[in-house]
């Protein structure tokens, strides 16, 4: 795909990105954006024929499918595609799950998927295509963070800690990996409309709450966070490592 972007900077063409749980919400739009900036983008999700039908959409799409939570399936997968001659030069790990509870009443089956999908899969995933990546001596590899890496509301006690734990890893792999030509940063959303957010977008008294509290006034839409995922992903960033850029209408800098 050619390039839309004027400044070489953040040009991606030539540049192959994998991006996890990309069938739909955040994973999309961050394909899409990439795309755009002239990556060939690697759909990964865990449903073949969803991941497909995402993919159909974008332009010279490819699909990896496989399940993140799963250590030895994703080095599987990732090593096999590495050695059909499709290097992966850009990691973006946005898988996640959100479950909400009283933490007094918190399901432990569901604290574990929380730690298994948002927190465990960025290990599995980032340990699988780092190796490749530092055979290179370069590489850009982006996780997803929140909001709630710094902040905290009733009922999702174990999605802030698996996201305050993304944020760490993330600082962790830049302190191991930049050495190697690595650049491992976060994107932090604030309150986007998403299927995550599905519950909350249907609650006004919500909405209500999150529009006061949000200097921008408004939730965040998904297309907003192409432009730090580019940016985290091209050149541009080539001596940002170890940063969690929080893309949230102010919310984390506003009483």
């Amino acid at each position: 795909m050619e390039a839309c972007l004027t400044h070489p900077l953040f040009d991606l063409s030539g540049r192959r990105a994998l991006i996890t749980g990309a069938s739909q919400g955040i994973g999309f739009a961050l394909a899409q954006g990439l795309a755009q900036a002239g990556a060939q983008v690697v759909l990964n999700g865990r449903d073949a024929a969803r991941a497909q039908a995402a993919a159909a959409s974008i332009p010279g799409a490819e699909t990896l499918v496989f399940d993140v939570t799963d250590h030895y399936a994703a080095r599987a997968a990732v090593d096999t595609f590495e050695a059909d001659g499709k290097p992966i030069d850009i990691l973006v790990n946005n898988a996640g799950i959100q479950h909400r509870a009283p933490l007094e009443e918190f399901p432990p089956e569901a604290f574990e998927r929380l730690l298994q999908t948002n927190i465990a899969s960025v290990f599995h995933v980032g340990q699988a295509v780092a190796r490749h990546m530092i055979a290179r001596g370069r590489g850009k590899i982006i996780n997803l963070a929140s909001v709630n890496t710094a902040l905290a509301r009733p009922t999702i006690a174990p999605y802030t800690a698996t996201k305050g734990a993304v944020a760490n890893l993330t600082k962790g792999m830049a302190t191991d990996w930049a050495r190697h030509g690595l650049n491992c940063n976060a994107i932090a959303p604030g309150y986007f409309e998403t299927p995550l957010n599905a519950a909350l977008l249907a609650d006004p008294a919500f909405n209500d709450w999150l529009t006061k509290r949000t200097p921008s006034g408004r939730w965040g839409q998904v297309n907003e966070l192409q432009g730090a995922c580019i940016f985290l992903a091209s050149d541009a960033a080539s001596f940002v490592n170890g940063h969690i850029l929080y893309v949230d209408g102010g919310i984390t800098i506003s009483l």
